[in-house]
């Protein structure tokens, strides 16, 4: 009797925490549909890597558009009134989610490169494992502590993921070049990503694409300076310094 007594009690507690569980989704149904299309976009980023199912290029473009439904969902939970005017228009281009929602859209027509996937599936990683953290804490405490695990892990090296992000959008830039010559993007890929480059140096939530632009151009300002560089390649880093100096932006409050 006492161990049917303690199963039951053990039954009793977890009905408990999943009804705790759906209450809090319930409550939160924008903030559990942007967890799930987050676990999508990391689910086909690792179809794209290891195809074991189903194409890989057709894996890549989910990821994309995956990415694109996270970014639209948070746009509305960040901007729930949409207003035709010059103001809302302004604060729509400030906002993360925004730039990208329009990253997704440019390189869904653009042929399949890895790099471009990074940045979306490391945000999807860090911003899946902080709500995952919150699901977990509402089935209790103390369950699941080899996820709490791998979640305290991501949390760790978060900063160091923005800066990776940061660094793929950066490396970007040049590479829309290439897509064009080689014939694997359209013309206004680079222009429509130079704006979109644009508005992450001028973000006001993530400062880390606008300190590591500003890092690698002094990193290649002190190389240009050594005497062991030859004139040709001190010319082509003076050359790209000059000019990605318009694209260096004033300080932008946080």
């Amino acid at each position: 009797m006492a161990e049917d007594y303690g199963n039951n009690q053990s039954s009793s507690t977890s009905v408990k925490r999943w009804g705790v569980l759906k209450q809090h989704i319930l409550d939160n149904k924008i903030n559990f549909a942007l967890w799930t299309t987050r676990i999508i976009t990391i689910l086909f980023f690792i179809l794209y890597l290891i195809p074991i199912v189903g194409n890989p290029y057709d894996a890549y473009y989910k990821v994309l558009m995956s990415s694109a439904a996270t970014s639209a969902l948070r746009l509305h939970q960040r901007i729930p009134r949409i207003q035709l005017n010059l103001q809302f228009i302004e604060l729509l281009l400030v906002e993360d989610s925004c730039h990208y929602l329009l990253y997704s859209l440019i390189f869904l027509y653009a042929s399949p490169v890895t790099m471009v996937l990074l940045p979306v599936f490391l945000f999807a990683v860090l911003h899946a494992a902080s709500y995952s953290l919150t699901l977990l804490d509402a089935l209790g405490q103390n369950c699941c502590w080899p996820a709490r695990l791998s979640i305290s892990l991501v949390e760790f090296q978060s900063r160091n993921i923005l800066r990776l992000c940061a660094f793929c959008e950066i490396l970007i830039l040049p590479l829309t070049l290439i897509l064009v010559f080689t014939g694997r993007a359209g013309l206004l890929t680079p222009f429509i990503y130079y704006h979109f480059f644009k508005m992450r140096l001028s973000s006001r939530r993530n400062q880390f694409t606008r300190n590591t632009f500003h890092e690698m151009r002094g990193a290649l300002g002190s190389v240009s300076q050594k005497p062991a560089v030859p004139g040709i390649i001190r010319w082509l880093i003076n050359t790209i310094l000059s000019i990605t100096a318009q694209l260096a932006p004033n300080p932008v409050p946080q």
